[in-house]
C-alpha cells in the first residue's frame, strides 16, 4: 500500500512541535515557529489538532501552549510496561526511605538517559520530578555507570561531544575514560557537581537476562549531605547490592561459569 507522503510529513512535523516543550516552558505559536522552521499557518493548525486530541493545551488568557493532560496517560501506560521500572521501583522506593536520599532509576536512549522513577528522602528534597526527565551520559553518575559497561568504541559513538555543564565535569576523552575504567573495577561511578552545582551520587549499573548494562540506579544529594570522601564505599556498595536486585529482576543471573 502506497504511503502518503504529506501525512509522514505531517506528523514528523506534529512531533517536532511536542519536542519544544520538553524544557517545561509554555511556548506561543510563533516561538514554536521560530523553533522549529515551521511556517506559523501551517503550526496554528497542528496545534489545534493536538489540542482537540489532548496533546497540547492553550491558556486562553495569554494564548501561551503547554503540553496536555493526555500525554500523562501515555507516559504511565509506556513507564509501567517497561520491565526495568516494574523490576526497579519498589528497591527504589524502599532504599530512599532507608537513606533519606534521592533514588533513582534511568535507561539509556541514544547519547542520553531517561529517568523511569525517582524517589527523594527527607535528606535530600526536590521540587519537582525527575521521571521522564533526559540527562548527559558523562556528566552523570548514573550515566557513567550504563558507560562503564560499555566498550571505547560504543562509547565515543554515543558520545560524540563532551559538553560541560559545571567547572567539574568531564570533557577530556583520556580523563572520561580512567573514570570509567575505576567504575568497571569498583562496580559503581561517583559524580560531584559534574551535572548540577551542589550535588553528588554514587551509581551502578543494572544488566538485563543476556548481562548486558541497559540501565542504573543512582543514590543521590546534596554534596555536605552525601558526604562522598568519607561514604563513597558504603554507598557505591548499598547502590551495587540494589542494582543486582533489580537485574536478577529482570533475569540475570551472573557470569555463566568456565
Amino acid at each position: 500500500m502506497a504511503v502518503d507522503k504529506s501525512t509522514n510529513q505531517s506528523v514528523e512535523k506534529a512531533l517536532a512541535l511536542l519536542e519544544c516543550f520538553q524544557d517545561g516552558r509554555p511556548r506561543r505559536v510563533g516561538e514554536l515557529a521560530e523553533d522549529t522552521g515551521i511556517g506559523q499557518s501551517t503550526v496554528s493548525r497542528l496545534l489545534a489538532t493536538l489540542e482537540s486530541a489532548g496533546m497540547v493545551e492553550r491558556d486562553s488568557s495569554s494564548s501561551l501552549y503547554f503540553l496536555g493532560s493526555e500525554l500523562l496517560t501515555l507516559a504511565g501506560i509506556a513507564i509501567n510496561r517497561n520491565p526495568v521500572h516494574r523490576a526497579a521501583r519498589m528497591i527504589a522506593q524502599q532504599l530512599a526511605a532507608r537513606l533519606e536520599l534521592g533514588v533513582n532509576v534511568a535507561v539509556r536512549r541514544g547519547g542520553e538517559l531517561v529517568y523511569l522513577c525517582n524517589f527523594e528522602g527527607r535528606l535530600s528534597p526536590k521540587s519537582h520530578t525527575l521521571m521522564g526527565e533526559r540527562v548527559p551520559l558523562h556528566a552523570t553518575s548514573i550515566g557513567k555507570a550504563v558507560l562503564s559497561g560499555m566498550s571505547p568504541t560504543e562509547r565515543d559513538a554515543i558520545t560524540p561531544r563532551l559538553r560541560a555543564y559545571t567547572a567539574e565535569t568531564i570533557t577530556n576523552r583520556r580523563d572520561l575514560a580512567r573514570a570509567l575504567s575505576l567504575a568497571a573495577r569498583e562496580g559503581y561511578a561517583t559524580e560531584v557537581e559534574e551535572f548540577v552545582l551542589g550535588r553528588a551520587s554514587v551509581a551502578a549499573p543494572i544488566r538485563d537476562r543476556n548481562g548486558t548494562v541497559v540501565a542504573a540506579i543512582s543514590i543521590s544529594g546534596p554534596v555536605t549531605v552525601l558526604e562522598l570522601d568519607a561514604r563513597r564505599g558504603e554507598l557505591g556498595r548499598i547502590a551495587v547490592e540494589a542494582a543486582d536486585r533489580i537485574s536478577t529482576g529482570l533475569g540475570f543471573h551472573g557470569p555463566a561459569g568456565p
